[in-house]
């Protein structure tokens, strides 16, 4: 690295942000990056690309490891539509922070995860680990010293929250009781779209956790797909982010829209952030909380996402409760799920 002035670079600078893989030909999408876009961007995935941004595919390995004393990011982990864009921009404004949200690379580590044992399997297990240290190496670079970096994965990649986070990394995981997870995914043609697609992969991650697992996914009505994608990621995050851990952060999204300024002072408080309250307070009553996270500018809040819940509540009441039952019959007979908080707490 020493004799190459663009390994060099890399290694210390965050506009450098390793996109995207092309796992068949080996190679990273190199993408040059502001901090203003890391901190504009809801999503660090084929929307980033604009004609404004320089990229050039790179072989990995001409990429290089930043060792095991580099700087690794925090995360934030969720089970999807949870509020994650919301908290990552109350947290970006907390402190020196550098938001990632949804960075690319970490779905494909999560696809090569989920092969890793299989014939197909283009990595070997000692390959995933190097790559995976590397990985979380690129993601916790900063612009400056002093800055952390927070990652804001997708919800699929909890299934590896364990391997990246590692022995000393801290993690928020973000959820919600059951029932208003369902009412939020139907309260939106694009989120039940989405949940209904991602419902195969779910069903393969839930069967591996539950032995005996008795259902066929053509079998569940699409409410019930819900509930059992609800259900996946929450007993993948009890598994890769078990809450006991003081390392990890539980935090149930709608109790803290109930008290704001104390879930979000705690949130801070676990990422060594230290906001007043003043701070916390302005970053409430300004406009983060008016818009919608994912395309700020949409407008959002609390009380519309509760009117839609309500609204989603009363057109699919019955759907729901057979939905909440097939997760509480579930639960019943499988210890490794009965501690879910399906009614919250």
């Amino acid at each position: 690295m020493a004799d190459d002035p663009f390994q060099r670079r890399f290694a210390a600078d965050a506009a450098l942000l390793p996109h995207m893989a092309d796992l068949a030909n080996d190679r990273v999408l190199v993408a040059l990056v502001t901090e203003a876009d890391y901190r504009g961007a809801s999503f660090l995935d084929q929307r980033l690309l604009t004609d404004r941004i320089g990229r050039e595919w790179k072989a990995w390995d001409a990429l290089p490891g930043l060792g095991p004393d580099a700087a690794r990011p925090d995360y934030i982990f969720h089970i999807g539509h949870v509020g994650s864009t919301l908290v990552s921009r109350l947290l970006a404004e907390t402190g020196d922070v550098l938001p990632l949200r949804e960075p690319m690379l970490l779905r494909t580590l999560a696809q090569v995860a989920e092969r890793i044992d299989r014939p197909e399997s283009l990595w070997s297990p000692e390959l995933y680990r190097a790559r995976l240290a590397q990985v979380g190496g690129w993601l916790g670079r900063s612009f400056r010293p002093g800055q952390r970096a927070t990652v804001k994965a997708s919800s699929v990649i909890t299934a590896i929250a364990g391997d990246l986070t590692g022995p000393e990394g801290r993690a928020l995981f973000l959820h919600v009781p059951l029932a208003r997870y369902i009412e939020t995914i139907l309260a939106g043609e694009a989120s039940t779209a989405e949940t209904l697609a991602q419902a195969p992969a779910r069903i393969a991650r839930l069967a591996a956790l539950v032995p005996d697992f008795p259902f066929q996914l053509w079998q569940l009505p699409p409410v019930t797909r819900v509930a059992m994608s609800w259900l996946c990621e929450m007993a993948s995050a009890a598994r890769t982010l078990p809450p006991a851990d003081p390392r990890h952060l539980w935090v149930d999204f709608e109790a803290m829209l109930a008290h704001p300024a104390a879930a979000l002072a705690a949130q801070a408080a676990h990422f060594g952030l230290a906001p007043d309250a003043a701070r916390i307070d302005a970053l409430l009553a300004g406009p983060i909380m008016r818009q919608y996270s994912k395309a700020p500018e949409h407008g959002y809040s609390p009380d519309l996402r509760r009117e839609l819940q309500a609204q989603a509540a009363a057109e699919h009441g019955r759907e729901i409760a057979e939905a909440i039952a097939w997760v509480e019959a579930l639960a019943a007979r499988d210890t490794s799920l009965a501690a879910l908080p399906i009614h919250g707490r």
